[in-house]
């Protein structure tokens, strides 16, 4: 048996067993076969494009590179109710008259989109913003359900789910105990966005092909059409696909759909209704952000029962008590709930939650843990607190929340403000993290960030406890402190932890401003002219300097050389005369880093596009920033152009 015959027949039996889920040989036969392409590839030093010993995985990545892809990738509008399903049908129809549609799982993974060129694998990328994402080429290479060659001669570029099947999550977690996976869709995307490309390969993933994106010589035109070359090209498709024509049968197919759910081996978290016919999407066209042709139909988020034992009372640095649910322990969702956060006692009421009685509980978008309400009469009822839970001071409602203003002595407030000052978007002192701070605060008395300041290297060395190794991370931690004298105006109003105020806002008041001086002397109707600011926002502003204990710390920080200014434009550089906009995550910087490197070198950060904007830089998983930017016809660069600039 020849090379290219024994890499077919590996490849034929691949396609049975991984896609068709109809093994027609033994695993034996299989790794016999592909153990004698090994030798002879190693006899020969050929390895033929797509043999399937190319998917082992290679040496780990030291970065995710850019890809553009070749045409824009959409996302897709959501309905959640037949009602709203209903209305898009009807002006589908109001438009094209008597349509047909077609109806498909909703796949909850990782969207990949995989290029081909002659017929031959060249590619592969995450979806990024939709105009660029992060090339994954190595990482889905591994993929046995994603060909290597397909019988196309053209360019085109293919879109699919990366998704873990729940029974190879068993598997795997039966395989790898202490180091276990808990969620089917954060180990698939895990997979695919992790450096190592063996970490892909041992989780033994699928992708599900449904779309296609940009293609030279393709003729299909409907969405059938597609699923029957995507089929022809050897790949896993949707194991829904089923036409209908008109709302009453759409409705049908996802209630058996939804009816059949929890039998599937895979996570969905909704289906795609389409056009089926591609010259009548075109008829319906786009939005700045979807296609109007499709829409994504939600199934609700997955909600369990369980027993809400207590509910513990947690403050926070501006001294909001912040009430949190202590659970019963239950599986929601690949992962095990203890807690879930309450808003306010207002919440509890309203929920007519009680103690040891059941709730129900989801994960808000399969994420955040949310307790809906109770389910279940009876129960002990949860009182509201009338002294810190902390430090037994009485406590203070303002407006929805319960404050303790016992700021000055508060143990949980004077940590978590000292924490947050050091934090990397604020003063950026490395070295204090929240345990240490912990000690400061019990061992040295520190009690605000400006008894930082007096710390001194043998005190901070006593603390740590031990010989020179200790020594050196106290004087470490004291240059640090020092360092963080020189902290810019935007990142130092951002350390001081008013409330409601981001680094997005503390660099909008850094460039109004200009200085703490005129800050702290602001008046409400000046904060509220800045765009992004509102009477809540500007009104905790106002407070927060009209308390005479911030007003000290302020001082004592002023007196020994921290009183930062903003000057806009006083850098020239590549940027200079600009107002930029960040949206969207960068893989190699974080905001707060992009936008000093911006500062520095001439350009002016904005909160939000506006037709002043002169440049929008977009990362990944961007939104409405950027469609309003291309709208506005607004300059937009990805990460890479951006970090081409920077070099400049």
């Amino acid at each position: 048996m020849t090379m290219e015959e024994m890499v077919a027949q590996l490849n034929r039996w691949a396609y049975e067993y991984y896609v068709l889920d109809n093994p027609s040989v033994p695993d034996t036969q299989y790794d016999a076969l592909y153990d004698r392409l090994v030798l002879l590839e190693k006899q020969t030093g050929i390895v033929l494009p797509d043999s399937p010993t190319r998917r082992v995985g290679g040496e780990p990545l030291k970065n995710f590179a850019q890809h553009n892809h070749l045409k824009r990738l959409y996302s897709l509008d959501k309905v959640q109710s037949f009602g709203e399903l209903k209305e898009w049908v009807d002006k589908v129809e109001k438009q094209l008259g008597k349509t047909e549609f077609t109806v498909e799982l909703k796949y909850d993974g990782l969207t990949i989109n995989v290029t081909y060129r002659a017929g031959k694998f060249v590619g592969a990328s995450t979806r990024g913003n939709g105009v660029t994402g992060e090339d994954v080429t190595e990482q889905v290479k591994t993929i046995r359900s994603v060909p290597l060659t397909i019988p196309f001669n053209g360019v085109c570029e293919l879109q699919g789910e990366g998704i873990m099947r729940l029974s190879v999550l068993e598997r795997y977690n039966r395989n790898h105990v202490g180091d276990t996976l808990k969620n089917a869709r954060n180990a698939a995307a895990g997979a695919i966005r992790n450096l190592n490309p063996k970490v892909t390969a041992e989780r033994n993933l699928d992708v599900v092909f449904y779309s296609n994106g940009y293609e030279e010589g393709l003729t299909a035109s409907s969405q059938t059409e597609l699923v029957q070359f995507l089929h022809n090209c050897g790949m896993l498709t949707n194991h829904v696909f089923e036409k209908a024509y008109s709302y009453e049968e759409i409705k049908s197919v996802i209630e058996k759909i939804g009816a059949a759910r929890s039998g599937y081996d895979f996570l969905i978290d909704g289906v795609v209704i389409k056009v089926n016919d591609f010259a009548r999407r075109e008829e319906l066209g786009y939005t700045d952000k979807f296609p109007k042709w499709a829409i994504a139909y939600k199934f609700d988020a997955e909600q369990v029962t369980t027993e809400l034992l207590d509910v513990d009372w947690q403050v926070g640095r501006t001294g909001k008590l912040t009430p949190i649910a202590k659970l019963s322990p239950v599986e929601l969702c690949g992962a095990t709930i203890q807690r879930a956060t309450l808003n306010n006692y207002g919440d509890i009421n309203r929920k007519h939650l009680k103690k040891h009685a059941l709730v129900f509980l989801r994960r808000s978008n399969d994420v955040i843990p949310e307790v809906l309400g109770a389910a279940e009469e009876g129960g002990v009822e949860i009182d509201k607190p009338s002294r810190c839970p902390a430090c037994g001071a009485e406590l203070q409602d303002v407006g929805a929340n319960i404050y303790c203003v016992n700021a000055e002595h508060c143990r949980p407030q004077i940590v978590s403000r000292i924490v947050h000052y050091c934090s990397k978007n604020a003063c950026d002192i490395e070295g204090l993290s929240d345990k240490t701070v912990e000690l400061l605060v019990d061992k040295l008395s520190v009690r605000s960030v400006a008894d930082l300041y007096s710390l001194d290297e043998t005190e901070l060395a006593r603390l740590f406890v031990g010989g020179d190794r200790e020594s050196k991370k106290a004087q470490n931690v004291v240059l640090a402190i020092e360092k963080s004298k020189k902290v810019s105006l935007a990142q130092f109003i951002f350390a001081l932890g008013l409330d409601n105020v981001g680094t997005v806002t503390a660099r909008d008041l850094a460039a109004e401003f200009g200085s703490i001086d005129a800050l702290r002397i602001a008046k409400i109707e000046q904060l509220t002219s800045i765009n992004g600011v509102g009477e809540v926002v500007a009104e905790g502003i106002v407070q927060f300097f009209a308390e005479p204990q911030n007003l000290e710390i302020l001082d004592r920080l002023k007196a020994i050389g921290i009183n930062p200014t903003y000057h806009l434009g006083h850098a020239s550089g590549v940027f200079s005369g600009k107002k930029v906009v960040l949206t969207g995550s960068l893989s190699n910087y974080t905001r707060g880093q992009a936008s000093r490197l911006i500062e520095e070198r001439g350009g002016e950060i904005a909160a939000s596009v506006s037709k002043s904007v002169n440049l929008v830089v977009v990362g990944e998983d961007a939104g409405s920033k950027l469609e309003k930017a291309i709208s506005l016809g607004i300059e937009v660069i990805d990460e890479q152009k951006f970090v081409e600039l920077l070099k400049n």
